[in-house]
């Protein structure tokens, strides 16, 4: 083959091999968008859907009904509102939350006068995988803490076991409440405090790995090693100063945390997730996402490195063909 011929083999080859690796880059996350639909005026929970890439699932405060909104961060726009059927009229709905299964949870537990109500509610629901006005029949929960009726704006589910968990909310800080390792649709569902949390808390989130918890205030954060639901402090949260901080959300690849905000087209803000914890997908998650945790970067890494060898392999054999035969003496 002639030199010139190799020249050309060996850009095509390099070429290839480049074209195959996938990109090394860091995953994409998301970036926040506005939330433009105006019958979103109090938007006060957020989680990232597990079926459904770049969509986000928010709510109404009171006065709304019982209707959940898909959100796509690609553009603000709701591309579907969820009717609960199956319960009751909600009263002060302050949280969403996902858990194992693509079950989704709503947090009925806002108390504006911190102990009116005896009881408070949570609704179950399985994610619908499309993504069109419907109604879906939801379960309801009574639920009631151990040491007396409070207020309440965070409810997490753990994305591995399925348990769920509320933060209540007091200016001096509150705790987190731990629910029956079983909700009970029939019986009433006793929370108990297991940790302090130091924060004015409007909302919370686990990292789709279920080691890092994100509790957001007004004015701030902080972050938490899970460690089992005995948690530990481990640092503030770089909060951005919002109209009325109401909601926080990890992305669906755990890098971001995302902020929302109560009020007409009301902004969602992405900050890094510290530590760069969280990035794995979630439990049962369709979203593309998956597998994005040091997997598919130590994957691009080696593809590289193949390419760069490949490279260097032809470019060698080009040089050998290329330098003049030594003529024997």
């Amino acid at each position: 083959m002639r030199p010139r011929s190799l020249t050309l083999l060996a850009g095509i080859l390099l070429t290839g091999a480049l074209a195959a690796a996938p990109a090394s880059a860091d995953p994409a996350g998301d970036k926040g968008f506005t939330i433009t639909d105006p019958r979103i005026a109090e938007s006060s929970g957020l989680a990232a859907s597990h079926l459904h890439p770049g969509i986000y699932w928010t709510h109404n405060d009171s006065g709304d009904g019982p209707y959940i909104y898909a959100v796509d961060s690609a553009t603000g726009k709701t591309v579907a509102r969820i009717t609960l059927s199956g319960v009751g009229t909600p009263r002060d709905v302050e949280a969403i939350s996902i858990g194992p299964g693509n079950q989704i949870y709503v947090g009925d537990i806002g108390d504006n006068l911190d102990g009116s109500w005896p009881y408070v509610w949570i609704y179950r629901l399985p994610e619908p995988r499309k993504l069109v006005d419907q109604t879906v029949r939801a379960t309801q929960y009574v639920v009631k803490y151990s040491n007396g009726a409070r207020n309440a704006e965070s409810l997490i589910v753990h994305p591995k076991t399925g348990r769920v968990y509320i933060i209540d909310k007091k200016e001096d800080g509150g705790h987190l409440y731990e629910g029956p390792a079983t909700l009970s649709p029939t019986g009433t569902n006793i929370f108990k405090p297991i940790a302090p949390v130091d924060l004015w808390a409007t909302d919370a989130a686990l990292s789709p790995d279920g080691t890092q918890l994100a509790v957001r205030g007004y004015f701030g954060g902080v972050y938490y090693d899970w460690n089992g639901g005995r948690i530990k402090r481990e640092g503030r949260l770089d909060v951005p100063l919002q109209k009325q901080g109401e909601s926080v959300a990890y992305s669906a690849d755990g890098t971001k945390l995302l902020y929302g905000s109560e009020g007409a087209d009301s902004p969602v803000q992405a900050q890094d997730a510290p530590g760069g914890s969280g990035k794995a997908s979630p439990s049962g998650s369709g979203s593309s996402a998956a597998g994005s945790d040091g997997g598919s970067s130590s994957g691009g890494v080696k593809a590289g490195a193949v390419a760069v060898g490949v490279a260097a392999l032809v470019l060698f054999g080009l040089r050998r063909l290329r330098r003049p035969s030594q003529r024997r003496h």
